[in-house]
């Protein structure tokens, strides 16, 4: 087949040629979209999954629809290293900047880029000059309390929006790795907004910790927010992803192939592109066989442990290592926080730290009290190719 017309996309956040099986989450996308341009309201969305499912894509998606709706966007990425306010500042600034060249803009667009001026000054940003001739907005977002000002900070970049007759839609990847408070801030921001009915909405998406995270965080949080899962394809689904793209090229899918990658990826939209892109590659011509599924696997995996699996093995400690080849030792998951310290001849007690670290990295999660499994799917399978003799710590 023609490498260079190949319709897969093995990527981070690359948009598959089928977005197959996420009519659900996209149609609450839409309803949120929709009622808040109205002014009624509406619980902003916190999309949550392992790696691979294909969050990123989705919130590209949301991206699009929030456009075609008229709506102004800002997309970013959460750091462990980078605050909330350091990302949003710049986006805050080029928006107020767009509704202020408008024709007529009026005095909310102004007093805006006042108050985001007043809260630069008071976090100590370097974004350069600005080259509106505005004064600070005194007493408005500069108390130096994040927990106080960001709110202020999007109330009055909405109520700016709200003058310019748009709407605005924050869209956040990763947002697992903001601190408390900044977490609580961005809470508290959605909350007066909600309030006061203003045309700004929170499209996030994290590690399925993320609903924990926001209820520690505030306790009304689930009445601001909906926490839509995004999990594997059924394998209907994962036929669509793989089937659709490559009927339009001419070619197919034999039944079995289908059923022999569905098995392999367990129905994960990251994995079906990459078996997909590997079998278009190798097949001289269609059907894709299941004898063409059985070649490319070990390609397949290979490349997920060199890119996908790999990057992520490279920044744990010999000490985290263990801890997770331990869990692999156990199965897929999720496992018992005592199985695990079983299998590796220790208390639960001297593990509690590495386990924390292996949370914040994004490694693990805990899906109920006392349990814990991985955040990368397939990742079992992975450890113990890497690692293939498991030994535990001798008991004492």
């Amino acid at each position: 087949m023609d490498k260079i017309k190949n319709p897969f996309a093995p990527g981070a956040g690359a948009p598959p040629p089928e977005l197959a099986g996420r009519d659900g989450v996209l149609e609450q996308a839409h309803v949120l979209l929709g009622r808040v341009k109205l002014k009624r309201p509406e619980k902003s969305l916190l999309l949550t999954g392992l790696r691979g499912v294909g969050k990123t894509v989705l919130l590209i998606e949301i991206e699009r629809m929030a456009l075609s709706e008229h709506y102004r966007t800002i997309l970013i990425e959460a750091h462990e290293d980078k605050p909330l306010a350091t990302l949003l500042v710049p986006h805050l600034r080029r928006l107020l900047y767009e509704l202020d060249r408008v024709k007529g803009a009026g005095e909310k667009v102004r007093r805006g880029i006042g108050v985001l001026k007043s809260f630069i000054g008071t976090f100590k940003f370097s974004y350069g000059d600005f080259s509106i001739d505005i004064e600070p907005e005194k007493g408005s977002a500069d108390s130096g309390d994040l927990e106080v000002d960001l709110p202020n900070l999007l109330v009055a970049v909405a109520e700016a929006a709200e003058e310019r007759g748009t709407a605005v839609a924050i869209l956040i990847d990763e947002i697992q790795y903001f601190g408390p408070t900044d977490l609580s801030a961005l809470i508290m921001a959605m909350h007066r907004l909600q309030q006061l009915q203003l045309p700004m909405v929170l499209i996030g998406a994290g590690l399925p910790i993320l609903p924990g995270l926001v209820g520690e965080s505030k306790s009304y949080a689930e009445r601001l927010f909906h926490f839509p899962a995004v999990g594997p394809l059924s394998a209907q689904d994962a036929a669509k992803a793989l089937q659709n793209p490559v009927m339009e090229a001419g070619a197919v899918f034999d039944a079995d192939a289908l059923s022999e990658i569905y098995d392999l990826t367990k129905g994960y939209p990251y994995f079906i592109q990459e078996w997909g892109y590997q079998a278009w590659n190798h097949a001289p011509s269609s059907p894709f066989t299941l004898q063409i599924v059985h070649e490319t696997t070990p390609i397949v995996r290979d490349r997920l442990d060199q890119n996908f699996f790999r990057v992520r093995f490279d920044r744990l400690t010999p000490r985290e290592k263990a801890y997770l080849r331990a869990m692999a030792e156990l199965g897929s998951g999720p496992f018992r926080t005592a199985d695990i310290a079983a299998a590796m001849g220790e208390k639960i007690t001297t593990l509690g730290p590495v386990r924390a670290i292996l949370i914040k990295k994004g490694m693990i999660y805990s899906p109920a009290h006392g349990d814990m499994a991985f955040t990368v799917p397939l990742f079992d399978e992975f450890m113990r190719r890497t690692i293939p003799e498991f030994h535990p710590k001798m008991k004492k």
